[in-house]
């Protein structure tokens, strides 16, 4: 019985760990080939191999999404062996630094937005004439509750993804007579290195698995999931739009 992405071709950024590593599997699991990028080409490995176990394909791609140039490389590439782009799974992202705004260094400030905001950026820039390619494109961008909950010391975190909605949001706007559509997840605490690190204290066993989040973005990425900029949000009892 065929998946409900069969032949889809999905990028994953920040795919080789935590909930990027999930959403590839889930979304390689109901059929679309995978495009994994991440710095780290052990894990890309052992993604690999977790996607053939579910039966799915998938193409590693070892890069540092804050190499701007490299993602226009990945966009040409794609364009030359496939002609288009199906789903966009905008993953990739780094706390920073948990610390009073007043003592936010520039490398810690400039490291989260390279990655949090600018990345996906490029990534639009690169992949938009792509996705309208596809008979249904979908970009799904991975935000957090803390763009609207603005918690003391988390100040770089909160405004990068702040500002990502506000992208995210105003990419929809430009694509809304087309067939793309454009929204964010909210995955809410999950059990990843970045939760761990942000809270030390916090039984990681309390929080859902990785892979029980990331079932809920593949129906953003189906044919029939009609919503434009939006955010949507992991809930146990199933995936709801919060704004």
């Amino acid at each position: 019985m065929a998946g409900r992405l069969e032949g889809r071709i999905a990028l994953v950024t920040g795919a080789s760990r935590g909930l990027g590593a999930s959403a590839a599997v889930a979304l390689a699991k109901e059929g679309a080939h995978i495009i994994a990028t991440a710095r780290t080409e052990g894990g890309l490995t052992e993604l690999d191999d977790a996607i053939k176990a579910v039966g799915g394909s998938a193409t590693l791609v070892p890069v540092d999404i804050r190499d701007f140039e490299a993602i226009d490389r990945l966009g040409a590439a794609i364009f030359e062996r496939w002609k288009r782009l199906d789903i966009l799974i905008g993953n990739a992202g780094v706390l920073g630094k948990l610390t009073p705004m007043a003592h936010v260094d520039q490398k810690t400030w400039d490291e989260v937005m390279g990655v949090n905001v600018t990345a996906n950026y490029r990534l639009i820039r690169s992949l938009d004439v792509l996705l309208r390619q596809s008979d249904a494109g979908r970009a799904v961008f991975v935000t957090s509750g803390l763009a609207h909950r603005c918690w003391a010391y988390w100040g770089p975190y909160s405004i990068s993804k702040a500002a990502l909605e506000a992208m995210v949001k105003t990419y929809a706007a430009e694509t809304a007579t087309t067939t793309l559509r454009v929204n964010c997840f909210s995955p809410g605490a999950t059990r990843t290195g970045m939760r761990a690190k942000a809270m030390p204290g916090e039984d990681p066993m309390s929080l859902p698995h990785p892979d029980e989040v990331a079932e809920q973005i593949v129906p953003m990425c189906e044919a029939s999931f009609s919503d434009n900029g939006g955010v949507w949000k992991y809930d146990p009892k199933g995936l709801f739009k919060q704004f």
